[in-house]
């Protein structure tokens, strides 16, 4: 397996080092403010830098994390999350520089589109798939219903998909989950081979024996209940169980009249699911999904496995929170070009999975510690793990040695200790010793933006 470290190699050996090293600061502070991130005025110096080199580039950052998910999804069922954030500067607008309008149309900003890669047998996230950034153009474009798919912005709903299914092309099976805005009849009918969608439906289709696909679940039979866990909303939301009805079936999705590429099929069969929440809590709006999917939903445990995949969503969700004003505040940065900006977001979208993936950690799992850590640093774990044990079995690593939360249980022992900690072993650990010290600092900064 590739060693877990680098985000790219920007054509120089020094840039890449120098990348690795502004990553791991950037996870190990929680923050994008690089005179926070540089630790003194020379690292704030050489921060600038390497953000200022016309090698490095967003891009390339982004295809290297996402390129060691790739791998790490290899004979995996996953699920990717995938959607959409809007960066705006709104009072913090002045002497921007490249940034076209945000979603009101006039404050300046850009957005970010993320995948994000979750286990589906734990729900572990296991890394970032895909990313991409734009800036809109100022002024009028033409209607919506004119343009073909690949003039409009919701063509990153399909080119997304398809960069998934590239870099996850071994995994066992690759489940890319969307919201309303990613129902678009073309998505479904140009999916990339052993790609399976799941989407909640926004338009109420004509199908193609009549009638509308919003009514249609209303005829069939409730398959029965289940509890669904329903994502926090934010800092502080535990999140909640809803008690919804199933219903499942098979519809056939007639090609829409206006602004569909007549290259498309007639029309897509496809499953619905619809989920319900018949009985919400006080002052809670109830649970309403219409899923559709190329997913077969014959019976109640496919129905209710559905649901659990789009419950998935949520994770996404909190990496953009994790990126943001609950974590490492890039709305709130001072740099005023858009293509360092974009430099920047490409590191936090990456900084806020690592983070995530940490935390998570704690519940236990069966994700390797290679999913965040190089060989230096779990062999830097691995000798200091033994001397942070007790004697009673309640103090001792109920991990197994080398996985994911074994590491998280030893950088969370290490939560008041600091790199000057001589650690056993030889000199040559050393390296590995100060990163696994910055892993800690940033897991502990990483549990005030948990959700």
């Amino acid at each position: 397996m590739m060693a877990c470290e680098g985000i790219g190699e920007f054509g120089d050996a020094r840039r890449a080092v120098r990348g690795a090293w502004l990553f791991e600061r950037i996870v190990a502070t929680g923050s994008l403010c690089l005179r926070k991130v540089g630790g003194d005025r020379a690292g704030e110096i050489a921060a600038h830098r390497f953000l200022d080199s016309p090698q490095v580039s967003a891009e390339e950052i982004i295809a290297t994390l996402s390129g060691r998910t790739g791998e790490r999804c290899r004979g995996q069922r996953i699920v990717v999350a995938q959607d959409t954030s809007e960066i705006n500067f709104s009072g913090r607008a002045r002497a921007r520089r490249g940034l076209g309008p945000a979603g009101d149309g006039e404050t300046p900003g850009f957005f970010l589109h993320a995948a994000v890669a979750i286990d589906a047998a734990d729900e572990a996230v296991v890394g970032l798939l895909d990313a991409a950034l734009w800036t809109r153009r100022a002024g009028r474009v033409s209607a919506r219903r004119k343009r073909a798919l690949a003039e409009k912005e919701s063509q990153r709903w399909l080119s997304t998909t398809q960069a998934v299914a590239a870099r996850a092309a071994e995994a066992r099976q690759v489940i890319v989950v969307g919201d309303r805005e990613s129902d678009i009849f073309a998505v479904f009918a140009r999916r990339p081979p052993g790609v399976e969608l799941l989407v909640r439906a926004a338009q109420d289709r004509a199908l193609t024996g009549g009638g509308r696909l919003f009514a249609c679940a209303a005829t069939w039979p409730v398959l029965g209940h289940a509890a669904v866990k329903i994502a926090p909303r934010g800092p502080g939301d535990k999140g909640r169980l809803a008690r919804v009805s199933l219903r499942a079936g098979t519809v056939r999705i007639a090609r829409p009249r206006n602004g569909a590429d007549r290259a498309d099929p007639p029309y897509l069969d496809l499953s619905l699911v619809e989920v319900r929440e018949d009985q919400p809590p006080p002052d809670l709006a109830s649970i309403h999904w219409r899923l559709i999917t190329t997913l077969p939903a014959t019976d109640l445990a496919a129905a209710q496995e559905i649901a659990q995949f789009y419950r998935l969503r949520w994770r996404i969700e909190q990496t953009f929170r994790a990126c943001k004003n609950d974590g490492l505040g890039l709305p709130d940065l001072q740099t005023h070009g858009a293509d360092r900006l974009f430099k920047m977001a490409a590191l936090a979208i990456g900084a806020a999975v690592r983070t995530i993936q940490l935390v998570d950690a704690r519940d236990g799992g069966a994700r390797p510690g290679s999913d965040v850590a190089e060989p230096a640093v779990l062999e830097a774990a691995a000798a200091i793990g033994p001397t942070l044990e007790g004697k009673t079995q309640r103090q001792q690593n109920p991990h197994p040695a080398g996985s994911l939360p074994w590491l998280a249980w030893i950088v969370a022992r290490l939560g008041g200790w600091n790199c000057y900690y001589k650690p056993p072993g030889p000199k040559t650990m050393r390296a590995g010793w100060d990163k696994l010290a910055a892993m800690t600092a940033g897991f502990h900064i990483a549990m005030s933006v948990r959700h």
